[in-house]
Formats: structure tokens, sequence, C-alpha cells
């Protein structure tokens, strides 16, 4: 009966410490930067809202400037009403 000769696998069964320590720092980096861009995201979702709200109340103001004064070009520095004297001219 012949005898089988035990393979011996030499290939390393782990990474090295300091491998593991740079792939874990690397990972725990990624989760943290993508942690921030969800909250960041969702401060935008929040702002864009707002926006919206802020056009919405804009428009009514207009169309209580129009209804007014006939018009919603108004310098918003000085509060200057700019009539356009042709575009009111009736022949």
């Amino acid at each position: 009966m012949a005898t089988k000769e035990k393979v011996v696998d030499l290939k390393p069964t782990s990474i090295t410490d300091e491998q593991l320590k740079n792939i874990q720092t690397t990972v725990s980096n990624i989760n943290r930067s993508q942690m921030e861009i969800g909250k960041l995201e969702s401060q935008k979702h929040s702002l864009l809202h707002q926006v919206n709200g802020l056009q919405e109340e804009l428009g009514k103001i207009q169309a209580e400037l129009e209804k007014e004064y006939g018009t919603v070009d108004i310098n918003i520095q000085t509060g200057e009403i700019n009539y356009d004297v042709e575009a009111n001219k009736k022949d």
C-alpha cells in the first residue's frame, strides 16, 4: 500500500495588521462621508421646501402690488415703481 504525501499549503491565512488597519480606516471614512452626504441632502431637501414657500409668498405679494399699482416692476433697492410709459400709452 502506497503512502500519500501530505501537501502543506504555505499561502498566508490573513492580511497584515497594518493592511487590516488601513482597510478599516478607509471603510470607516467612507461610511462617515456617506452619513455626512445624507445629512446634507436632508438639509437641502428642507431648504428647497423653504424656497418654494418663499416663492409662493413672493407671488402673493406681486399679485397685491399688481392689483394696487398695475405693475410688479419695482426696484427692490429703492421701492421705486417703474411704469412702462410706452406699454401703458393708449393711442
